[in-house]
């Protein structure tokens, strides 16, 4: 029986104990009547009126009645006691219910949206396997490997220029976040976060790209591409190999400092 309905049943308008109440209403009423007509015929038989049959009658009549009036008051206790012991029940498999909706309920502590899951309809789940992936459909946290030689210069709140792969032509300004302190002793690097200021349009979780953070700015700098610079210091120009000072520099290209001009011409060494 459902909780609504206990609580109709006990408590409602059309409650199963109104209707016995109206019963002892009427059994009362009933009895009233029977005790009254007893009684006058009691008082008549003492003075000699009436017949011993018509005496008997009153008699049985008012004691049946007695009888039905309590029978309904006892009906009532127990009808009471039955509605109310189901109502107990009811509320307990109810809060059972909901302890037990609340256990198997995944609420997230995001508004985000759901990237994977990892379980089909049916599949047992336990608290020690992935349901699924859920993130920010909006905020994407860009993470990158700095090698441990140059994590002393990064700094939170540093420019970083980002390429993604799916976005070959374009370039994407972001801002340093975050830098985990634990270095990654496998791969001998440091993870660190950063934040889009100017994000794509489109973006998808696990996009691979490449990061410039920005550590310190120069400008009518001198830059070669780093293929053209060669163990030692070295490049190769059209009268020889010149020994040169080298400055700034990032995954495809080296600020030079002195050793050579604008005007050199260089050659790319041979691989």
């Amino acid at each position: 029986m459902s909780l609504q309905q206990s609580k109709e049943h006990f408590e409602g308008s059309a409650a199963i104990l109104k209707e016995i109440e109206d019963e002892i209403y009427a059994a009362r009423l009933t009895f009233n009547n029977d005790s009254i007509n007893f009684s006058r015929q009691q008082r008549l038989w003492k003075q000699g009126i009436g017949s011993k049959a018509e005496f008997d009658a009153r008699k049985l009549a008012f004691e049946l009645s007695k009888n039905q009036l309590k029978l309904q008051h006892v009906r009532y206790a127990r009808t009471k006691y039955d509605l109310e012991t189901k109502m107990v029940q009811a509320k307990n498999r109810y809060t059972t219910t909901i302890i037990m909706t609340d256990d198997y309920t995944v609420n997230s502590k995001i508004n985000g949206r759901v990237y994977a899951l990892v379980k089909e309809p049916g599949e047992l789940v336990s608290t020690m396997e992935p349901l699924g992936a859920i993130g920010s459909a909006t905020n994407f946290i860009i993470e990158m490997l700095i090698d441990e030689v140059d994590i002393i210069k990064i700094q939170v709140g540093q420019p970083a220029l980002i390429t993604l792969d799916a976005y070959p032509a374009e370039v994407f300004m972001a801002k340093v976040s975050k830098i985990y302190p634990q270095k990654d002793a496998q791969l001998q690097t440091f993870k660190i976060e950063a934040l889009f200021t100017e994000p794509p349009v489109l973006l998808y979780p696990g996009l691979a790209g490449e990061g410039n953070i920005v550590i310190a700015e120069k400008e009518n700098a001198l830059t070669i591409p780093r293929t053209y610079l060669m163990e030692g210091n070295t490049i190769v120009t059209e009268t020889g190999v010149v020994q040169v000072e080298v400055g700034l520099q990032n995954l495809d290209r080296v600020e030079i400092v002195s050793g050579i001009t604008e005007t050199m011409l260089l050659l790319k060494p041979k691989e």
